[in-house]
């Protein structure tokens, strides 16, 4: 009997090793937190998944992992069945999208993913047979080298880094699409996606682009004419150095206007161009637009939310008419309901056009306190705090509160922008020397750990 169950532990040690050594979403440490997952899992979603998609399988594979994840966190049976259904839609996009009902080594990750959620299930038949199909793929098209990974390894690795993660990892994210690019250099969506991974991480890191970025976003516009997201987002970095890009950003919003409803249109980094270098009227007249040919598109509502909100709480207040506010709270009103599990941004964003233009003070103070009473990550507390803080100051005359709050937000040892921005605060407070606080805020800054 001790040798039977022996040679059991030793089975299962062995095949647990062999699952480690798998490329997968359960072996590249991605951030599982929940609050992360279901943003992903909205964002995913809001992508699209129109025929012709070059990236639906990778879709797929990363929404596959994101439901199991969920459903180990929440113990809920329906995302593992729902984490199923991902993974096998993965595996037959992957077979459309190259032409072929035979396996390649696109499949790779998925079939790792398979293997990793049957054995976390108990399945371990299952898990060991999709383990034998990786092996079996790996011998037929080994890597080119020991120190490298399969192209389309690379490839989905950085797709998926580039979701998940910020700067650091976008730019790891651009290195594997170079890596990819190297070994398969015909392939247009992975220098797209390399170009886009780039800008992503400069943006996050508030660095200027420099010259030789804008020369590859503009060499990647010309191999992919038809990726308008791209488009969009190389006539902001043009705009941004000065260039006067309203005509062609008139053009893009016809063709944008044209396209299936996505993330991806194009829609939201052209919004954004139209804001802050064309107009805002024209911002409103174009989310408007969409909206009128698309009136159930839950993504277009989150886009023109922001146009209002961006309005309203502009830092160069215009004399507000009470139909734009009003259009600013019903847009989300509807929106937040239509991302129940990934919009606590929305709900402050929603909470302080309240206060901030004295339509519902009460309203404004009924959204945070149930915030402050939601059960939250430690990095949705942080943000949470750091701008209850800020409507304790601005908008509640509050300043002791308001400093707890910041000194709340700061405790969270989370690296982010706004604990940066809590301890700025707190700074600037014990620099002007004017709160009997001060003394705190010195005893509290000289223990931080930064």
């Amino acid at each position: 009997m001790v040798k039977i169950f022996f040679s059991a532990a030793q089975s299962q040690s062995t095949l647990e090793s062999k699952l480690e050594a798998l490329q997968s979403h359960f072996t590249w440490d991605l951030d599982s937190s929940r609050s992360k997952l279901f943003r992903l899992r909205d964002k995913l979603k809001d992508i699209g998944t129109n025929e012709g998609n070059s990236w639906l399988g990778h879709i797929y594979n990363l929404q596959g992992f994101i439901h199991y994840q969920l459903g180990f966190i929440h113990k809920q049976l329906g995302f593992i069945e729902e984490a199923k259904s991902f993974f096998s839609r993965a595996t037959e996009a992957f077979h459309q999208m190259m032409n072929t009902v035979s396996d390649g080594p696109w499949l790779l990750v998925n079939y790792g993913n398979l293997a990793w959620m049957h054995h976390h299930l108990g399945e371990q038949a299952e898990s060991e047979r999709y383990l034998s199909k990786v092996h079996a793929l790996m011998k037929e098209y080994p890597s080119p080298s020991e120190d490298e990974l399969d192209p389309e390894i690379y490839a989905e690795k950085a797709w998926t880094l580039m979701k998940f993660s910020r700067y650091k990892k976008k730019l790891l994210a651009a290195d594997y699409f170079q890596r990819a690019i190297r070994m398969q250099p015909d392939r247009v969506e992975w220098q797209t996606s390399r170009v886009i991974a780039l800008v992503s991480a400069y943006k996050y890191c508030s660095n200027e682009l420099g010259a030789d970025i804008l020369e590859e976003m503009g060499k990647a516009k010309e191999r992919d004419p038809e990726n308008l997201y791209l488009a969009a987002l190389y006539l902001e970095a043009c705009a941004r150095r000065g260039t006067n890009t309203e005509q062609e950003a008139r053009e893009l919003g016809r063709k944008v206007l044209d396209k299936p409803v996505s993330s991806y249109s194009g829609l939201k980094p052209l919004l954004r161009l139209y804001r802050t270098y064309v107009s805002m009227d024209e911002a409103f007249d174009l989310a408007e637009e969409a909206l009128k040919r698309h009136p159930d598109e839950r993504y277009l509502k989150r886009c023109a939310a922001i146009c209002y909100k961006r309005k309203i709480l502009s830092p160069q207040r215009f004399p507000l008419e009470p139909s734009l506010v009003n259009k600013a709270i019903s847009l989300y009103e509807e929106v937040i309901p239509l991302y129940p599990d990934s919009s606590l941004k929305r709900k402050i964003s929603l909470a302080n056009i309240y206060a901030e233009t004295n339509t519902n003070q009460a309203a404004a103070d009924q959204i945070y306190g149930e915030l402050l009473e939601s059960d939250l990550d430690p990095k949705e507390k942080q943000m949470l705090f750091n701008y209850y803080a800020k409507f304790l100051h601005f908008c509640r005359n509050e300043s002791r509160r308001s400093i707890e709050y910041h000194i709340k937000a700061a405790e969270i040892p989370q690296k982010s922008f706004f604990r940066k921005d809590s301890i700025k605060n707190l700074k600037k407070i014990k620099n002007r020397n004017r709160s009997k606080m001060c003394g705190e805020i010195e005893e509290f800054l000289a223990n931080l750990q930064h």
